[in-house]
């Protein structure tokens, strides 16, 4: 889990204090689920059902990609709160039936139905993500955007990505400010432009962040629509573009209530890592799985070689 280095130096008039930022920041990956990260994050044998609990051992939010495609069962949201500390914090991925389907119109019932789903979650959901796609433009749906934002509860927090950059004007961000809508930072850009960082319009339009690193998604299948790469190590190193990131980040920290932050494998090619080397940027500590863990053994599995060696 992410905990404070606590070697580093304490300066008591400065809100960038090791504990200070063990709670502001909420570092982790877009989703957890990734047959890839076994035997190289979560141990050979663990079964599914167990990786959300191995996962917040050793970071301290996560992304939810699955609210994207259905809305989970009371029984499924009661098993991420049991396994996870009471300190672990969620964000969650809106329908794409809204966001993608139906594009913003027409879906104040599926709304309601997804936020009345996820509200068991509620006092540990940090965010609730509104993903747009990129043939949502300014010209055809800027109404419908406008419309859908007026209508957001405010008893959960909200952020959107906008991935066609026509969106990048002032008005709109003043549109997300005036209803407390997080403007989602992203980073789209390929491995092979990433020491460009991303400097694109990246306002503040809420009191926190949310970031998302997700690199180019056309690395990961090929024409012939076959997966290209395997996430299970670092392939894409991109050290300049997290060091700019967590400039950006820490220029906000004093100002905002948390900073959110997740990665996607194709960013770097393996997002566990990811979140380590910017939490370690940060001057966080996040240990990784060892590699009797990796390997299924337990303590006592491990105490047991000890006695037969004698």
């Amino acid at each position: 889990m992410i905990h404070p280095l606590t070697e580093l130096p304490v300066s008591h008039d400065s809100a960038h204090l090791p504990e200070i930022l063990a709670r502001k920041l909420c570092i982790g990956t877009c989703a957890w689920s990734f047959e890839d990260w076994r035997g190289v994050f979560y141990p050979a044998s663990l079964p599914a059902n167990q990786r959300l609990e191995f996962y917040a051992r050793y970071l301290n939010s996560v992304e939810i990609d699955s609210t994207f495609y259905a809305v989970p069962g009371p029984q499924t949201i009661a098993h991420w709160l049991d396994v996870t500390p009471a300190d672990f914090i969620f964000s969650a991925k809106m329908p794409r039936e809204i966001t993608h389907d139906r594009k913003l119109r027409e879906c104040e019932e599926l709304l309601h139905g997804f936020l009345e789903g996820m509200s068991p979650l509620r006092s540990r959901l940090a965010c609730v993500l509104i993903q747009l796609p990129p043939y949502f433009t300014l010209k055809n749906d800027e109404f419908a955007l406008r419309r859908f934002i007026a209508q957001l509860p405010s008893d959960f927090r909200f952020a959107i990505e906008f991935r066609d950059p026509s969106w990048h004007l002032p008005r709109i961000a003043h549109v997300l400010e005036s209803h407390h809508v997080c403007w989602a930072w992203n980073d789209l850009t390929a491995p092979v432009d990433s020491l460009e960082g991303a400097f694109e319009f990246l306002p503040r339009t809420a009191d926190f962040l949310y970031v998302r690193l997700m690199g180019d998604a056309k690395t990961k299948f090929g024409r012939d629509g076959n997966r290209i790469h395997r996430y299970q190590r670092l392939l894409w190193p991109r050290d300049a573009s997290l060091d700019t990131w967590v400039e950006r980040v820490a220029q906000q920290l004093d100002s905002v209530s948390r900073a959110l932050i997740y990665s996607n494998n194709h960013f770097e090619g393996f997002s566990p890592q990811t979140s380590r080397r910017l939490a370690e940027r940060f001057g966080l500590d996040v240990s990784a799985p060892s590699s009797e863990e990796l390997a299924g053994r337990t303590p006592s599995d491990q105490h047991q070689q000890q006695l037969e060696l004698l």
